[in-house]
């Protein structure tokens, strides 16, 4: 009997480890090897995959070869902490795969190496599915949040998969239907794999009606350990999460709390008895001292000046004002590409000249081709291959950059057969541009990685702009203002236009009210020679003006005086007032400077030098650039210039010092030089009828009464009258008295304290001078005061009387 009762105890054992173990794993050796070598692969992936985050970039060139020379080409060395296996492996992983969310593959094989030493499978098999689909919806949302880096690849924080299927899923749906179907697919991975996030969100929402919940949005922390605790699968968690007192602890203050600000109450109410005192409800000292606590803080609680409110319905113009040009069949056709880059390589070995690498960044015209050239190979034999290279090619404007600073390669810049049109509607609608906070942002194009080219007036902080004619100057000047007028309130920023041609700037004449700045009586649009002498000596006198209230104030320069004026520092009854912006457009400089010549020069040079301070920027187009028209005085003053296509290499070395611009594909095609920087950008189109409809737009808003008022200059024939003492002006007195109280005879101390204008300060400094109060003028210099005290004046004053 007791082996028949063996028998079965024996048949059980069997049976368990049937079903401990099943096919390879039925060996525990098998088992354990099989466990530790998934782990030990885990690690070693990890030491991999973040070697390659530190120099993947290092390791690029090495992983373009060959696999064969990779392996057994003992010379080819790479960074990688885990050797050339590890480096491929993460490029073929992260880089081609599926970015940086990779990283959960090895979280997945860790589980699997832990599960077969623990023999469940099921586990590992329910964590492969959602963790793959994971790395698939991380994949995607980091390529659509990342696209390519400036040498054209894509990067590895989406990989290849995920910039592929974001630019699938944007042309198919657009940007906010991916957003959209990522946020639902998150939402639906989170409510499949977490059992307890409806009950969370049943309580989260339901705990709106109870006078308690302002508080529990404001505890992150512990909402988020809930969510961590519902990763483990465990019937507890789940208990916990479903208990009311348990949500109430999380999301309603304790007791502890509730004390805690009791105390604060009566710390502040300076409470050091109970309720029950008779003295309490009386308590006239807790109101006297609260309204003390108001009056310190009354200062600081002056509301701010808002220059906008004079004009406070304004509204920006909208981007729907601009057109979109893009044609669609402005893309470069991989055969293009490959085409090009054979007949590169093809050129180069003609002449003995071997390349390591190649790879082209698409831009909107011209696509770069940048290559690597092999040990010993000279640069500038490469660099006097342009014509042979321009010739194998068969297109117009090749040009060699040998070195492209900063990246250790040589670019070939090769015209595309299609070009793309740059509309300018595309890059105002641009990220970059509208979350800017640069004071004066001017975006005007895209460089050849298909970069928003954008940058800050204030900081350049003059441009010249030269060209040939029709190479696109006109259009850039239109982008340049545009771009300002999309971003600035009419109270920010005045222009002052000069336009000798009297047909290119015309367009902005119906913004007078809004935008623009000009001489009284004057029109917007200054056109005639004598009144550009007029208004530019003006402008100086506004500058002298503006750095008097910069000193008034201990301001270095605009931007701090303004700071200072909106906070309500500085006294409106003093002279003080908020200084907007000024922006100068001159359009062909060239017939400015062949008819004034000097006139023009200095008062241009004066406020060049010393305006930007102040808040006056300069742009000055011209499309002879000459040595007589750019002087050295000119190009001195104007640290950024953009040149557009010009005829030959003495005009662009005229422009920005180097060749370069006479290569140019023109249409819009130009360099812009800046410090010692040059880029390549292709400029915006904006046609006539945009900038009309940009006009209108602001033209149909209400205005101020007049355009802002620059100071009255006196001209030549004006300075030579006779002064008429027989009809003495009405504030002769009292500029007579203040002339000899302050003992320095300042026509622009006239004008500033009476309010006038300039010509009649002038004149009333003219009789002055007749009555003997004041000197003659001496140039820059205050005129010297001949009375010297009270009383002598009113003896003169009673003698013209």
């Amino acid at each position: 009997m007791s082996v028949n009762r063996r028998r079965p105890r024996k048949n059980t054992a069997k049976r368990k480890e049937k079903k401990k173990g099943t096919g390879v794993f039925r060996d525990e050796r098998i088992r354990y090897i099989l466990g530790f070598l998934f782990l030990i692969v885990a690690a070693y992936l990890t030491i991999a995959f973040i070697s390659y985050l530190f120099y993947g970039s290092a390791d690029q060139s090495k992983l373009d070869l060959s696999w064969k020379e990779l392996v057994f080409n003992s010379k080819v060395s790479v960074r990688n902490k885990a050797g050339k296996t590890g480096a491929f492996l993460s490029e073929l992983i992260i880089d081609r795969g599926f970015g940086i969310g990779s990283f959960i593959f090895i979280y997945l094989i860790v589980v699997a190496g832990l599960n077969i030493l623990r023999q469940k499978l099921l586990s590992f098999r329910k964590a492969l599915i959602p963790g793959g689909i994971l790395v698939i919806w991380l994949s995607i949302a980091l390529g659509l949040l990342f696209l390519a880096d400036d040498s054209g690849r894509y990067t590895f924080l989406g990989g290849q998969y995920g910039l592929v299927m974001s630019s699938w899923l944007k042309s198919l749906i657009g940007t906010p239907g991916t957003v959209l179907l990522l946020f639902m697919t998150g939402f639906v991975l989170l409510i499949t794999k977490f059992k307890n996030t409806v009950p969370w969100l049943k309580k989260l929402f339901a705990a709106g009606d109870k006078k308690s919940t302002p508080e529990p949005l404001s505890e992150p922390a512990g909402f988020s350990v809930e969510i961590k605790g519902n990763t483990i699968q465990d019937d507890s968690v789940s208990k916990v999460i479903e208990d009311d007192d348990v949500v109430k602890a999380i999301f309603e203050p304790d007791e502890d709390e509730e004390e805690f600000t009791e105390s604060i109450h009566d710390s502040h109410t300076n409470g050091d008895k109970p309720e029950t005192e008779s003295h309490i409800p009386s308590d006239p000292e807790l109101t006297v001292e609260q309204i003390t606590e108001e009056e310190e803080f009354e200062p600081d609680s002056i509301e701010e000046y808002d220059p906008t409110l004079e004009l406070s319905d304004y509204k920006l113009p909208p981007i729907d004002l601009l057109v979109d040009h893009n044609s669609e069949n402005a893309e470069v056709s991989n055969e293009e590409l490959i085409s090009n880059k054979n007949k590169i390589v093809e050129t180069l070995r003609h002449y003995k000249i071997e390349i390591t690498k190649i790879r082209a960044t698409i831009g909107p015209t011209i696509t770069l081709y940048e290559i690597v050239p092999a040990p010993g190979i000279r640069i500038a034999k490469i660099k006097n291959l342009e014509d042979d290279i321009a010739l194998s090619l068969a297109a117009m404007g090749i040009r060699i950059i040998a070195p492209i600073p900063g990246r250790g390669t040589i670019g070939i810049e090769v015209p595309n057969q299609n070009p793309e049109i740059v509309s300018m509607r595309s890059i105002i609608s641009s990220k970059k541009f509208q979350e800017t906070t640069a004071d004066l942002p001017v975006v005007i194009g895209k460089t050849i990685s298909n970069e928003t080219y954008m940058f800050d007036l204030t900081k350049m902080p003059h441009i010249l702009v030269a060209g040939a004619t029709g190479q696109g100057k006109s259009v850039g000047l239109n982008v340049i203002i545009s771009s300002l007028l999309y971003k600035k309130h009419p109270s920010e920023l005045k222009f002052i236009f000069f336009d000798p041609k009297k047909v290119e700037l015309s367009l902005y004449t119906s913004i007078e009210y809004h935008y623009l700045a000009k001489m009284p009586g004057e029109e917007p649009i200054v056109t005639d020679i004598q009144k550009v002498k007029n208004t530019l000596n003006s402008l100086n006198m506004e500058m002298d003006i503006r750095y008097e209230l910069l000193k008034k104030a201990h301001a270095r320069n605009l931007k701090e005086y303004n700071k200072k004026f909106v906070s309500r520092r500085l006294n409106p009854e003093k002279g003080h007032r908020f200084m907007p912006y000024i922006v100068v457009v001159i359009d062909e400089f060239a017939d400015m400077i062949m008819t004034a010549g000097k006139e023009i020069e200095l008062p241009i040079a004066r406020i060049a030098q010393l305006a930007r301070a102040v808040g006056i920027h300069m742009i000055i187009a011209t499309q002879r650039p000459s040595t007589n028209i750019i002087t050295g005085v000119i190009k001195a003053n104007f640290p950024t210039r953009i040149a557009f296509k010009v005829a030959s290499m003495i005009d662009s070395r005229t422009i920005l010092d180097t060749p370069g611009a006479n290569q140019l594909i023109g249409k819009g095609d130009m360099l812009i030089a800046s410090g010692s920087s040059l880029t390549r950008v292709q400029c915006a189109f904006m046609d006539t009828p945009e900038v009309e409809e940009v006009c209108k737009y602001i033209a149909d808003q209400r205005g101020f009464p007049e355009a802002y008022n620059l100071p009255e200059y006196q001209g030549e024939d004006e300075e030579n009258h006779v002064a008429d003492l027989e009809n003495l002006d009405e504030m002769f007195e009292d500029a007579a008295r203040l002339i000899v109280l302050n003992q320095m005879g300042s026509t622009s101390m006239i004008q500033r304290k009476f309010s006038i204008g300039y010509n009649r300060a002038g004149r009333i400094m003219d009789q002055l001078e007749a009555a003997g109060i004041v000197g003659p003028s001496e140039g820059s210099k205050a005129r010297q005061v001949l009375i010297h005290d009270e009383y002598s004046l009113e003896q003169l004053l009673n003698n013209l009387n």
